[in-house]
């Protein structure tokens, strides 16, 4: 049988949010278009691909104690502490061959 979502609080918020969401329409008649030469100068938001290849994103548990340590080091060395973890990673496998 499947369950409801309107019999749980949560449900109720839920389906309140798509129903607001299906009846609600934005009005964009007052923003003007774009030039080209706006259109052009615009750039991509976001990071940059490293390398050669895009990198991937995963999910990985750590140790609280092995976190809380990668996230000091990152900080001394002012670099963002998932950079950081690539970097040892990549440092260990040149060593291994």
């Amino acid at each position: 049988m499947k369950k409801r979502l309107d019999s749980s609080v949560q449900g109720r918020r839920i389906t309140k949010k798509r129903r607001a969401t299906k009846t609600r329409k934005i009005d964009y008649s007052d923003i003007p278009p774009l030039t080209d030469e706006q259109l052009a100068s615009m750039r991509r938001v976001g990071r940059p691909p490293l390398g050669d290849e895009p990198r991937q994103l995963i999910a990985i548990r750590l140790d609280p104690k092995v976190l809380r340590w990668l996230r000091a080091v990152a900080v001394k060395r002012q670099v963002p502490y998932q950079s950081l973890i690539n970097d040892l990673l990549a440092s260990e496998m040149k060593k291994a061959g």
